[in-house]
């Protein structure tokens, strides 16, 4: 019986102990110290969800950014101003551009000495500040943001003065050097703070030196267990994968594997690169959500028009350009956060940074496939993927004494342009001089160039 009784006191101080740490308060705590990005984003997303996971109580966001993508911050300030968890920033060097925007957006916003918030102005990728209408959009997101965490009361003796919290006038005169606010923004350019500036107009709720002096002092917990967000091998590629650089680079080779396809009919490498190049398009964005269903089907509805018009319809004509418009429409819709068939939510400057990322890596990827094949076989890193054995002299001393000129022959293959010709029981590699011969039409050859014969229909 006193081994018992002793037993049930250990049980119950293990078990006094255990509810005694499970009533230690838990802060999360998620760092965003690189630029703002597909990567970023799914950082703040999934550490916003582990944190409701645990019951943290609060979650601080430890930022040191110059910025990133409009789209990408956009998303992360209503994750922000919808988490069910208090969000709090602490800046201890930088919060510019698209960093300004996500601190904003938080609860409170807390600053190290010589630390800085601002300067939201959008810009380009050569660095000047982008049209107008991405600026209005700025604009918007800035002021909006501001004005969510409504208006203090302020009673005096004879008047009662409603004040922003945060001005939404100096949210805009972030981004836009225009906006004239007295004592404020009078220089002509847009408003960076320092943080004694932040305090003094509403943008920082206090200084502090690191997180643990944060919490304890500024949210009042003396005792708490900081988790911090740790993420994974996947999320970055995943963030990689989404990033508008190499979406624009899948873009170019899913464009050049058709294009090669087009050239020289035949399920080959391009075919293969330009397949894996789509399944890392799409699969990031339909994981995240971002891609719907139809927007994929689409595709491949268009490589399937591709495909038929490549190997089954004779000439180019309907299903091809079908094919095309459908293929670029379902690159570019994937890129868009709408909601099945709605795209309300949908702005602007979204739709036009999709249209531009696809179109950047279509006409790109042109570029290069005629800049490297005027490149081929010259010296350097271009030569490497040549034949270095001068071969035309040979092949003209041949042709000298066997001419194929005015030869006629069968298509063994339908050439579209390319493809290959049977003339005196020898198949020879061949190009149409029109766009389109098919299989079994007897041919006549026009002329030779080099290693090359062209030919055309009897």
């Amino acid at each position: 019986m006193k081994h018992l009784w002793l037993l049930f006191c250990l049980g119950f101080i293990l078990n006094f102990n255990i509810l005694a740490i499970n009533n230690i308060p838990v802060i999360y705590q998620i760092d965003i110290h690189k630029e703002i990005s597909p990567t970023t984003r799914l950082y703040l997303s999934n550490g916003i969800q582990e944190a409701q996971s645990i019951h943290a109580k609060a979650i601080i966001i430890n930022m040191n950014t110059y910025g990133g993508t409009v789209e990408d911050a956009d998303s992360m300030r209503s994750a922000i101003l919808y988490s069910p968890i208090p969000v709090y920033t602490y800046i201890n060097n930088n919060a510019a551009s698209a960093g300004a925007l996500i601190a904003i957006a938080s609860q409170k916003i807390f600053m190290v000495k010589g630390a800085n918030i601002g300067a939201a102005t959008v810009v380009e990728q050569t660095g000047n500040a982008a049209p107008d209408k991405y600026q209005s959009y700025m604009r918007g997101m800035m002021r909006t943001t501001a004005e969510s965490h409504g208006k203090d009361t302020i009673i005096s003796s004879h008047d009662t003065i409603f004040k922003w919290k945060r001005d939404p006038h100096i949210a805009e005169a972030m981004v836009d050097q225009s906006i004239y606010i007295p004592h404020i923004n009078d220089s002509g350019k847009v408003i960076t703070f320092s943080t004694e500036e932040a305090i003094k107009h509403g943008y920082c709720d206090g200084i502090v030196n690191n997180v643990d002096e944060l919490i304890k002092d500024q949210l009042h917990y003396k005792e708490y267990q900081l988790v911090t967000y740790k993420p994974s091998v996947w999320e970055d590629i995943k963030g990689f994968l989404m990033n508008p650089v190499f979406q624009g680079i899948l873009i170019m080779i899913i464009v050049a594997g058709i294009y090669f396809e087009l050239q020289s009919p035949g399920i080959g490498f391009p075919a293969i690169a330009a397949c894996v190049a789509a399944v890392l398009y799409f699969t990031p964005l339909c994981i995240d959500g971002v891609a719907e269903y139809w927007e994929i089907i689409i595709f491949i509805i268009g490589l399937i028009l591709i495909a038929l018009e490549i190997f089954v319809i004779p000439g180019f004509g309907i299903a091809g350009i079908s094919g095309i418009i459908l293929t670029i429409s379902g690159l570019v819709l994937a890129l868009l956060n709408n909601t099945n068939f709605n795209f309300e939510s949908v702005a602007m400057p979204d739709l036009s940074r999709s249209i531009l990322t696809v179109m950047c890596g279509i006409f790109v990827g042109f570029a290069l496939m005629i800049y490297m094949s005027s490149r081929i076989g010259e010296p350097g890193l271009f030569r490497k993927i040549a034949l270095h054995t001068n071969i035309e002299s040979s092949i003209i001393t041949h042709e000298e004494k066997n001419s194929l000129t005015g030869k006629t022959g069968i298509a063994v293959t339908i050439l579209k342009p390319s493809g290959k010709v049977m003339i005196a029981d020898e198949i020879f590699d061949a190009i149409a001089e029109v766009s389109y011969i098919d299989e079994g039409t007897p041919v006549k050859v026009t002329r030779q160039e080099a290693a090359q014969i062209y030919v055309d229909i009897c």
